[in-house]
């Protein structure tokens, strides 16, 4: 009874459907989080009759054959990499990414620091005054904030200056710069909002915000998660219904096998 077995990979399927789901819903205030999206190929197929093969001696060629395909299997899981919402918190240190592009951050790894790479613009100042991240790792370049700073201003194109107490003409103290991906869906979710590279993503390219291919930032803002509620919540129950459907298959099955049993 294959239909046992292909059910049950129908399930199993919809079963992950709800867990990238789930995850998306559970991420919907998440500063900076992309959805994800389930992806699911059929397969390999069984034939009965092959297709196009010869019926007879004479040449004639079956036109259609006969195959039963044994089920379903998840391809990939995507990001889509949409941009999300800007909102507005007045926070100095609080940036948003319009546009391609990801901050960097030197994430200490052993006795070294690693790049990693977020959206997540929600930054503060260590008590060196170097800006950081909220876990406290350091965004790249390292810009250092003077602590007799009275305003701190970052323009679109990233560019950071300070008042100094005392002084009328802000200094400039640094340049924040971004770094955009061949295939931004082939970065590595690490948590914490963080990214690395992999040898899907291609190597990082880094630019200056607001130049060709990067985004621009924007002070004062945060990048909300992408995630629409209606959307996932519409999603859900289409996998709730596929879920319940291959389990019915299954109790057909079983039926069907019951039924031989008690033949007498």
């Amino acid at each position: 009874m294959r239909a046992l077995d292909i059910a049950s990979t129908g399930m199993q399927a919809q079963q992950t459907n709800v867990e990238v789901i789930s995850n998306n819903i559970a991420n919907m205030t998440t500063t900076g989080f992309k959805r994800s999206r389930a992806e699911f190929q059929d397969l390999i197929y069984q034939d009965l009759r092959r297709v196009g093969s010869n019926s007879s001696d004479s040449g004639s060629i079956v036109p259609s054959g006969a195959q039963v395909g044994l089920g379903v299997k998840t391809a990939a899981i995507y990001a889509i990499n949409e941009q999300g919402n800007l909102q507005q918190t007045s926070n100095t240190l609080d940036l948003a990414i319009q546009g391609a592009g990801y901050f960097q951050v030197a994430v200490p790894s052993g006795s070294t620091t690693a790049t990693e790479y977020t959206r997540d613009g929600t930054f503060g100042l260590a008590p060196d005054g170097t800006i950081v991240t909220a876990d406290g790792y350091q965004v790249l370049p390292g810009i250092q904030v003077p602590t007799n700073a009275t305003t701190v201003t970052i323009n679109t194109s990233g560019q950071v200056q300070a008042t100094i107490s005392g002084q009328t003409a802000p200094q400039t103290l640094g340049q924040i710069q971004l770094a955009t991906f061949p295939n931004p869906a082939g970065l590595s979710a690490q948590g914490g909002n963080l990214f690395v590279q992999t040898a899907a993503s291609g190597d990082p390219v880094t630019g200056n915000p607001a130049t060709t291919g990067f985004g621009t930032v924007m002070q004062g803002f945060i990048e909300t998660s992408n995630v629409n509620v209606v959307t996932e919540i519409t999603n859900l129950i289409t996998a709730q219904r596929a879920y319940e459907m291959n389990s019915k298959v299954i109790t057909t099955g079983d039926d069907m096998l019951s039924t031989l049993t008690n033949l007498r």
